[in-house]
């Protein structure tokens, strides 16, 4: 009997042994790996690659490697709920993701009801985190206050000029639009054009002919960058010489790739470029070294994992809703994007928008976005 007990108890401690070296921490990466969207896509993966590589080199979380799954919503918000069933059925405990607004709403009810905390590092409609979830958050801020921080630009430096208000009827886009609508209604001015485009959509000669006969004087968009920069290519063609402005959704350089020479002067609102940051230089050298720009949304993901391994260790725990209990305490998390908390509601508690322009650098000799100073 004794030798069995010994031998019972020595398998059991292999058995304990091995668990704890195969033990993993499992972390889904979703957004536009594929189609339009794609360089917004290839931000979240390659900041949360860069992430994970560092975090697993350092020991991991509470000494579990992480290892990553990634699903492809081609920012489609069906797309996105099968991303998010298929996690689930991974044993996925926490998602980096999604990059679309629209795709983030359903995917993250997914997730709540399957015990998945997430974190999103770009998507900024406000209802995503007003519907009161135990399990959402962002690293970025919400379109009520870049929308607040765009209408208040607009109200000071276009007083009394003609607005157009062009949308793309997403969550995103037209959310986007609306909140800077509501800000420069506010303060007195009102569009001389609103109006609503399709996502896909090459021809905007129509569009252009509507805006070119209400003589604008800027022009608001609210969507991506592909649509965005195909408007301002044709707005030149057609003679219109009105500045475009735009939100965190024109926040590649691709958007100049598309749009052409005439996206110079474009108006965005986004976050201090975190490129700038001392905590986040070697950080950004190893993404350039591997020839990868961080542009945008690359170290808001980064900064997503980094979060997560900080309130795991500080839980010490890697349930998901301990680790959510531990982000929604107030904790201060250090990060590449600078230092981090929540309010109770999962939204960062800094306002995070400034103002940039597109134009040439001379260096590079490139059109890319610049921060006004």
């Amino acid at each position: 009997m004794r030798q069995i007990t010994t031998l019972g108890l020595a398998l059991g401690f292999a058995a304990a042994f091995a668990g704890s070296a195969a033990a993993q921490v499992k972390i889904g990466v979703a957004g536009p790996i594929t189609g339009p969207n794609a360089a917004f896509g290839a931000q979240l993966k390659n900041g949360a690659d860069q992430a994970v590589a560092d975090i697993n080199a350092a020991g991991g979380i509470l000494g579990q490697k992480i290892t990553l799954s990634y699903g492809d919503d081609v920012s489609d918000p069906k797309q996105g709920v099968s991303v998010a069933n298929k996690f689930v059925g991974d044993g996925v405990k926490y998602v980096i993701g999604h990059f679309n607004s629209g795709v983030t709403m359903p995917s993250s009810e997914v997730y709540q009801e399957n015990g998945i905390l997430e974190i999103t590092p770009s998507a900024t409609n406000p209802k995503i985190t007003e519907r009161m979830m135990w399990n959402i958050f962002r690293t970025c801020g919400r379109d009520d206050q870049q929308g607040a921080v765009a209408g208040a630009y607009i109200a000071d430096k276009f007083k009394g000029k003609k607005i157009a208000i062009v949308h793309d009827k997403t969550t995103y886009g037209q959310g986007l639009a609306d909140e800077t609508k509501k800000f420069i209604n506010a303060k007195g001015m009102k569009e001389v054009l609103y109006e609503g485009i399709n996502i896909g959509d090459k021809d905007f000669s129509a569009l252009v002919t509507k805006i070119k006969a209400s003589n604008a004087d800027l022009v608001y968009w609210g969507g991506l960058f592909t649509e965005g920069g195909l408007i301002v290519r044709q707005m030149r063609d057609q003679g219109v010489k009105a500045p475009l402005m735009g939100g965190d959704g024109i926040t590649d350089d691709e958007f100049a790739s598309v749009g052409g020479p005439g996206v110079e002067g474009t108006l965005m609102t986004f976050p201090p470029d975190p490129r700038n940051r001392a905590e986040a230089k070697p950080i950004v050298d190893k993404f350039r070294a591997a020839n990868f720009e961080p542009q945008a949304y690359t170290l808001y993901s980064y900064a997503g994992l980094q979060i997560i391994k900080q309130a795991a260790e500080a839980a010490k725990s890697l349930d998901p809703k301990k680790v959510a209990d531990k982000m929604h305490s107030g904790m201060k998390f250090k990060t590449a994007i600078g230092e981090l908390s929540y309010d109770k509601k999962g939204d960062i508690t800094r306002l995070d928008y400034v103002m940039y322009v597109w134009k040439k650098d001379p260096s590079s000799n490139k059109i890319t976005y610049v921060e006004i100073k």
